[in-house]
């Protein structure tokens, strides 16, 4: 089986390939290649794997790799929100025209690939004529305002056209924000989410630029890969539709992980975060979802984390074991 991931080099799309790697097989066949496909090269630890190989450069070049035909594509290869909203023209390119090349090539190679398309909660938002629950269900009309959500909202209808054509078995995950990200901060508006966590157990200070009723849904990575993965398997009359469905995610406020946090790593962690409001963050994330349900997925047996305390615990251990994690990630619990 040959296994295509785009933005493979990326924090999810690597440990998503290591995850597939470990498994050893998808939907009862053996994994003989992945193939990692970004704009940079992926981690030496995934390519140093005989079954791996890496294409690093801009998607819109990548063309003739992905007309080569795969059983499997995950496609996470994006820009992020805040990178769409200051460069408008980018945000088209790397994530609309590239979608469109990706799923021309698999169209052109014969070959019906199954595809998991990473969409995102963001094509979720208020609109003066669709007024948005304070849960967003499979079914809420989707009324984006930003320039990521919208792009993700394109592409999910672009999949759905497609599979209903035949060309590929597509199929769109929405996913919840991810908590907790390693490393350093993105682009991503949402990047904060992370950082009001990362940061403190590092020993630095972080600020928070929303206020801490602010409440949205939140995922573990751990949990967001094993959705994508049990999306990719499940049959399409498990899937329900060719219309993007929700992953699950923990509903939450931002006082809430604070308490969290607290609670796991003490009140000196805690008082490393500080309240500075940012405006064009705050302006973004106020036409966000505050919370989501996700009955498809739960019927193919996914749930969401039970408490926020479980995903900074999740976030301590993979700072222990994992690869791709700074040394002195865990700093400020010394």
């Amino acid at each position: 089986m040959r296994i295509l991931i785009t933005g493979g080099a990326g924090f999810l799309g690597a440990r998503l390939a290591r995850e597939i790697l470990k498994k050893g097989q998808l939907n009862g066949q053996t994994v003989s290649e992945v193939v990692i496909a970004d704009l940079f090269p992926a981690p030496a630890d995934l390519l140093a794997d005989p079954r791996v190989k890496g294409h690093a450069g801009p998607m819109l070049e990548q063309g003739d790799l992905f007309k080569s035909g795969f059983d499997g594509v995950f496609h996470l290869a994006s820009a992020v929100s805040g990178e769409c909203e200051l460069d408008f023209d980018l945000g088209l390119r790397s994530n609309v025209d590239s979608s469109r090349l990706l799923l021309d090539s698999i169209r052109a190679s014969g070959k019906a690939s199954r595809l998991v398309f990473a969409s995102s909660v963001a094509v979720f938002g208020p609109d003066i004529g669709n007024p948005m629950p304070d849960l967003v269900t499979d079914t809420t009309l989707p009324t984006p305002q930003t320039s990521y959500g919208t792009h993700k909202l394109m592409i999910e209808h672009m999949v759905a056209d497609y599979t209903r054509k035949g060309y590929i078995d597509g199929r769109s995950a929405r996913l919840m924000t991810v908590a907790v990200r390693p490393g350093k901060p993105n682009g991503a508006a949402s990047s904060f989410f992370s950082g009001i966590i990362r940061e403190p157990l590092s020993g630095v200070d972080a600020v928070c630029p929303v206020d801490a009723s602010v409440s949205h849904p939140l995922s573990s990575p751990g949990n967001t890969i094993h959705g994508l993965i049990t999306v990719f398997e499940a049959s399409r009359e498990a899937v329900g539709g060719r219309m993007a469905l929700n992953l699950p995610g923990l509903n939450v406020t931002v006082g809430q992980m604070l308490d969290a946090l607290e609670k796991v790593a003490g009140p000196a962690v805690r008082a490393r975060v500080k309240f500075e409001r940012d405006e064009r963050v705050a302006g973004i994330v106020a036409n966000w979802s505050r919370g989501s349900t996700s009955e498809r997925a739960n019927a193919l047996g996914l749930k969401a984390e039970s408490n926020f305390e479980a995903i900074i615990e999740q976030y301590i251990e993979d700072c222990k074991t994992r690869p791709g994690y700074p040394a002195e990630a865990l700093n400020g619990l010394k």
